[in-house]
């Protein structure tokens, strides 16, 4: 047994309190005010924050190291692999790699090679360990196969994670229509492109009864078409990655490749709209969209580079921001964090509450520290935040009360 003291406990289920918790068998057994009992081994947190470990939503590499710095013990692992994630012996696979240190849990690709036609054995994947079924980083055009495919995962009740950005208009595209693009002589899309796909799969999820997630919500337009889909009573949740919060398409001016994201990103008053919608509660998950590239896919011309950034090891400083500015509060950051994405997966994890996993993170929220994309702990630094000084560091992590060296 463990007993954890002297802790400031941030749950988002019972709010930020100070106290301890025992773990015992891989689990929290109590929670409070609590006695240790004798033999225990102590961690005193030194009135630090103790929250749970942060479960990533939707990251295309499995890097360890990126994972670990940034307090993160659960990923969702995009289904755009090499082969695709959709055949349950590839799935399976994926889903034991990372134990007893990282939970994996893949996301299947929900058509046969993410080509956006013939459905992938979903349940064969279910049963290999797949915790949903994903359109991969592509938008599924056909919406004969979308409405087929939110059929069998409602019948499956696996939530599809769908990416946003109708393909007709983006084709090509590596920037937002708008001054930016237009000044670099940039290949864009309108922003319009994702209100189209959340339209349309926001409908025929209504029709069909699935829950969908959108990965990545990034302008008004669509968002208050999540709003109004949640208000009717649609399943429907959507992330944001610091990213879109923190920083316009005024990022890629210099033509620096780390700015070039998918989606892109906007213009300023889609930010703002973005920041809003994430203290409202219409944007339910914070994610990393970690995507580590190396000097051979962003030492290129802007539209001859790879999209993508490595997000991990920033997620959990950049997020603080948001606490900082007052737009959540800190158990509402890790409801965000932790409990929402458990929660799109089926997962009984993401709170301290008695009886959940005991997978824990011990952080310094105003450790101070600067951004560097040399520095980085992970595969790549491919970070559009190079340079930024942040607060709010992971200090140690556990998964399934065994700490993570």
């Amino acid at each position: 047994m463990t007993a954890f003291v002297n802790a400031e406990l941030v749950c988002p289920v019972v709010g930020v309190r100070r106290g301890g918790l025992l773990v015992q068998d891989g689990a929290i057994a109590a929670v409070g005010t609590v006695d240790v009992p004798e033999g225990a081994a102590v961690v005193d947190c030194g009135g630090l924050p103790l929250a749970p470990g942060i479960v990533d939503l939707g990251v295309f590499a499995i890097d360890r190291r990126a994972f670990r710095a940034g307090g993160i013990v659960r990923v969702a692992l995009m289904p755009d692999q090499s082969p695709p994630l959709d055949d349950p012996g590839i799935v399976q696979r994926a889903s034991l790699i990372g134990k007893p240190d990282l939970w994996i849990h893949p996301i299947a690709a929900a058509t046969r090679g993410l080509k956006g036609g013939e459905l992938a054995e979903l349940a064969f994947c279910r049963a290999g360990g797949a915790r949903a079924a994903g359109t991969g980083a592509r938008w599924i055009a056909d919406a004969g196969v979308m409405r087929r495919l939110l059929h069998y995962a409602r019948d499956l009740d696996l939530a599809v994670i769908a990416h946003s950005e109708d393909a007709g208009l983006t084709g090509g595209a590596v920037a937002t229509e708008g001054e930016t693009a237009t000044r670099l002589g940039l290949p864009a899309a309108p922003a319009l492109a994702e209100a189209l796909a959340v339209a349309r799969d926001l409908l025929l999820a209504e029709e069909t009864g699935a829950r969908l997630h959108l990965r990545q919500v990034t302008t008004a337009a669509a968002l208050d078409l999540v709003r109004a889909a949640k208000r009717r009573g649609v399943l429907v949740t959507c992330g944001i990655t610091p990213a879109h919060l923190f920083l316009s398409d005024i990022a890629v001016s210099d033509f620096r490749t780390f700015a070039h994201l998918s989606p892109p990103l906007r213009d300023e008053a889609d930010r703002r709209a973005c920041l809003v919608a994430v203290a409202d509660g219409t944007i339910d998950v914070l994610c990393s969209g970690h995507q580590p590239h190396g000097p051979e896919a962003k030492r290129l011309p802007f539209a001859d580079s790879e999209a993508g950034m490595a997000g991990a090891e920033t997620l959990l400083a950049l997020c603080m921001g948001l606490v900082r500015d007052g737009r959540l509060a800190l158990d509402g950051l890790f409801a965000m964090l932790a409990r929402n994405p458990a929660r799109v997966l089926g997962l009984d994890a993401g709170t301290l509450e008695v009886g959940a996993p005991a997978d824990l993170l011990l952080f310094d929220p105003d450790a101070p520290w600067r951004i560097d994309a040399e520095l980085y702990e992970g595969l790549a630094g491919n970070t559009p935040f190079d340079g930024l000084p942040v607060q709010g560091r992971a200090l140690r992590l556990w998964k399934g009360g065994r700490e993570i060296p």
